[in-house]
């Protein structure tokens, strides 16, 4: 048992068996803070909880707060949550420094799908650097808008084959740091999803068929977007976002989500069509002195 401010605390490994009470304390988390919705879900949860090193904080009997290392990998991995209720008396501060010892001679990569202000300030004062911020938006769906089909332009049902992926590729080449997967590895994650929509996602072409942009739907999830450049400025990813949007509350979706890069300028075209903000997630990355 340790003391803190008064309250008898418990500090224990958690697990498989307490993915109820794990659920609970990040529903509390994204309710104060937003952030990613998924993350109160069992394969989200299990992902960024149940890594290798667990520690979690009880009050009569309540968890209040938990952390999780992982340390199979360089860097080392670690999320952790602390109750609205119980902060600001120094649990984020433990927890935080217990992840470090378990991490040892590794760098460590902290994830948080529910940003805050308050972990913010821990984690840089602790000398962790952002290495990336995410906007979680959410979209109403009983308020569409509307936007007219750019001249010449066709859709069609997206078929997860090599001309949707050169179309990923085209659209995403001259992003600054793109990595590109192979054909096989974006496709495959794809059809492996079973909340992939084939029946929403979309595929753009131009006036002689050729391709010029796509849309991704995992169940209500605008998941990506993309437009190759010699296409952009027409409106073509707005299109496609709105029929979307009508396609899923045509489907009986009442509301519709993404995630978009902090420095992305098409976060603001996504506010346009009626997004609104629901949070943010992020990642922070201390490396060690070699």
């Amino acid at each position: 048992m340790t003391e803190l401010g008064g309250d008898a605390l418990a500090w224990k490994e958690f697990g498989e068996g307490h993915l109820a009470e794990l659920t609970g304390l990040a529903e509390a988390c994204l309710a104060a803070d937003g952030g990613l919705p998924l993350f109160a879900r069992s394969a989200l949860l299990r992902a960024r909880l149940l890594q290798t090193r667990t520690l979690g904080v009880w009050h009569d009997g309540r968890l209040v707060a938990a952390v999780s290392v992982g340390t199979g990998g360089q860097p080392a991995t670690s999320t952790g949550l602390v109750h609205p209720a119980w902060r600001g008396r120094g649990l984020g501060g433990q927890l935080l420094s217990w992840a470090e010892e378990q991490a040892g001679d590794a760098d460590l990569l902290l994830t948080t799908e529910s940003w805050s202000p308050g972990a913010d300030a821990l984690f840089t004062a602790r000398g962790f650097e952002r290495a990336f911020t995410e906007w979680v938006l959410r979209h109403d769906l009983t308020a569409l808008p509307d936007v007219t089909r750019p001249d010449g332009l066709r859709t069609e049902p997206a078929t997860l084959d090599s001309e949707l992926f050169e179309t990923y590729s085209a659209s995403f080449a001259d992003r600054p740091g793109f990595a590109a997967p192979t054909a096989e590895e974006w496709l495959g994650e794809l059809r492996d999803d079973d909340e992939y929509r084939a029946d929403l996602s979309l595929l753009a072409r131009g006036p002689d068929g050729t391709p010029v942009g796509f849309l991704n739907v995992i169940d209500n999830w605008i998941d990506q977007v993309g437009v190759v450049p010699e296409w952009r400025g027409r409106r073509v990813g707005a299109y496609l976002v709105a029929s979307v949007l009508r396609s899923l509350a045509a489907a009986g979706a009442r509301e519709a989500w993404l995630c978009v890069n902090d420095n992305n300028p098409a976060a603001a075209l996504y506010r346009r069509l009626g997004f609104r903000d629901a949070g943010r997630r992020a990642r922070y990355l201390r490396r060690r002195a070699r």
